[in-house]
């Protein structure tokens, strides 16, 4: 293995996948574009979860909401990927479960 300098871009980068702070940035970054998508009452009952080969999965509140935002799908899927254009997100899966 070589050993010498490093640049510190890939220092850091190295840092950041071992202590997972892309994980939590991208959860951040999940979460405002959700909540700006979906709306203000919408958001309140539900949130992102995880993306996993193109398809983001979202926690609801009840079966009503999740209902309602499957019909509300195609604009979320429009606002998502224009908040966030390099996630590649193609669909959005709806789950019921604890919101916390």
């Amino acid at each position: 293995m070589k050993r010498g300098p490093c640049a510190i871009g890939d220092v850091l980068s190295e840092v950041m996948a071992r202590r997972g702070y892309a994980r939590v940035q991208a959860a951040a970054a999940y979460d405002a574009a959700w909540r700006e998508a979906a709306g203000p009452l919408a958001a309140q009952y539900s949130r992102p979860g995880t993306l996993r080969r193109g398809t983001l999965e979202v926690i609801v509140a009840n079966s009503t909401l999740m209902q309602e935002l499957g019909f509300q799908k195609k604009n979320l899927l429009e606002a998502l990927a224009g908040s966030l254009p390099d996630e590649g997100i193609e669909n959005i899966r709806f789950r019921v479960g604890e919101i916390g």
